[in-house]
């Protein structure tokens, strides 16, 4: 049985990979550490199907280095000793090319799993490479994470697929037989969401669905053969984004049906729980809010509690949460709020913060007036004080727009009273 087309058609040089020049371009931050082979431990962040593996595997061949791999989902601490062992004597005692031990996902590691890979790292008896899809601050230890390099890894842009697909009809011992024609490829783009191994099964699958030796590939031929059998090429949970994006956009939608039926989804597919949980969290601020405050508090009482209880129980509490943020009212003034906020401080810089605001510890700030003038809140009525707090040359800029919603419309009238029209409000 031959290979996938993504298998095949793997680059195995730094000069073959495609797409991530930020790292490994001309002027990439790892290029040079690869071509000198001193190589630091470090870790790989980014989507499925971005190149993560390919690398770590580039890297131990231009460094001619012994290469180890392990996957999170089905290793315990026990196969992590075993690789350490065969990799301190694959290593030598005088030589500075120790082993590679590459890790897919070692975000689905365990504390202890991580713990075990540290004395191995801190000697130097391996070169951690780990791959995750997820943040490595909030899944990776303190302790291992300080001893890692991390890179974060993009979706392929639009060109890089495109140069990938006219590279396996050129260059694949099966494709380069038939007579295939790039027409049209928006359709394979869509169905791949940057992903390069997903573009490449779909492709492999496409090509194989035609009985003829001479394709010419459109949108409508791709809708046609693919959409019918995404299962087929699907079978590694590259659905992963996909689904989760559904579950987001539910909730915000206040479709409880369709928001606990892909948390099924997620749930049957074998899912890590605390990812569910993490987005839900993220959710009920972006998307409810001030609109409902207690959102936030029932999504992060849910991280803790998948957390602590695990499977099979948390898809309980992860139904409960989902239900309830999405029939929860809507709002993302607060998201709003920091996004404008941050792209002012971008435009404008360090502006000088009012005197009469700023801290005043010693004797000298003092006599220059650093706190001059400032109203205490709650010696004045209704513990409000008329002060300018924003710098001078953006005084007056609304950034705050509570949404229409009864809590936020309150939020508004507190503000009208308070700020009169200096805000707009």
């Amino acid at each position: 049985m031959n290979e996938p087309l993504a298998e095949r058609l793997r680059p195995k040089t730094l000069d073959d990979y495609i797409s991530q020049t930020h790292i490994v371009g001309p002027n990439g931050s790892l290029t040079k550490q690869i071509k000198t082979g001193i190589i630091p431990s470090m870790i790989f962040w980014g989507p499925p199907g971005v190149g993560k593996t390919t690398l770590a595997n580039i890297i131990a061949n231009e460094s001619e280095r012994p290469f180890y791999t392990l996957s999170a989902i089905n290793s315990g601490v026990k196969d992590v000793r075993d690789v350490i062992d065969k990799a301190k004597k694959s290593g030598g005692l005088f030589t500075t090319k120790n082993p590679i031990l590459f890790i897919d996902e070692i975000h689905r590691f365990s504390k202890s799993q991580q713990d075990s890979l540290l004395q191995a790292v801190e000697k130097g008896w391996v070169t951690l490479i780990g791959a995750t899809t997820e943040n490595p601050s909030f899944e990776v230890i303190s302790a291992l994470l300080s001893r890692c390099q991390v890179y974060i890894l993009n979706s392929f842009e639009k060109n890089d697929l495109e140069a990938l697909l006219k590279r396996a009809i050129k260059k694949d011992d099966i494709l380069s037989k038939k007579n295939i024609k790039l027409k049209e490829t928006d359709a394979l783009m869509r169905l791949s969401g940057g992903d390069a191994r997903k573009l490449l099964n779909i492709f492999e699958l496409l090509v194989n669905s035609e009985p003829k030796n001479s394709i010419t590939i459109t949108n409508e031929l791709v809708t046609k053969h693919v959409q019918n059998n995404m299962v087929r090429y699907d079978k590694t949970g590259e659905q992963h984004y996909d689904i989760i994006s559904a579950l987001i956009k539910s909730i915000r939608g206040s479709d409880p049906n369709a928001a606990v039926y892909y948390l099924a989804r997620m749930i049957e597919g074998g899912e890590d729980v605390k990812f569910i949980a993490r987005r839900l969290l993220i959710l009920a601020s972006e998307d409810i809010g001030n609109a409902n405050p207690t959102a936030l508090v029932i999504a992060n009482n849910t991280f803790q509690a998948v957390s602590t209880i695990g499977n099979p129980e948390s898809r309980i509490i992860l139904s409960q949460c989902a239900t309830y943020l999405a029939c929860s009212p809507k709002s993302n003034a607060a998201y709003q709020a920091i996004n404008k906020a941050q792209q002012l401080v971008r435009q404008t810089g360090d502006l000088s913060v009012p005197l009469e605001i700023r801290n005043a510890p010693t004797k000298l700030m003092k006599e220059l007036g650093y706190g001059d003038n400032y109203k205490y809140a709650h010696n004045y009525d209704n513990n409000f004080a008329d002060l300018e707090f924003m710098p001078e040359a953006i005084k007056g800029t609304t950034l705050y727009e509570p949404g229409n919603n009864s809590r936020e419309m309150a939020q508004r009238e507190f503000l009208k009273k308070r700020w009169k029209d200096k805000y707009g409000y």
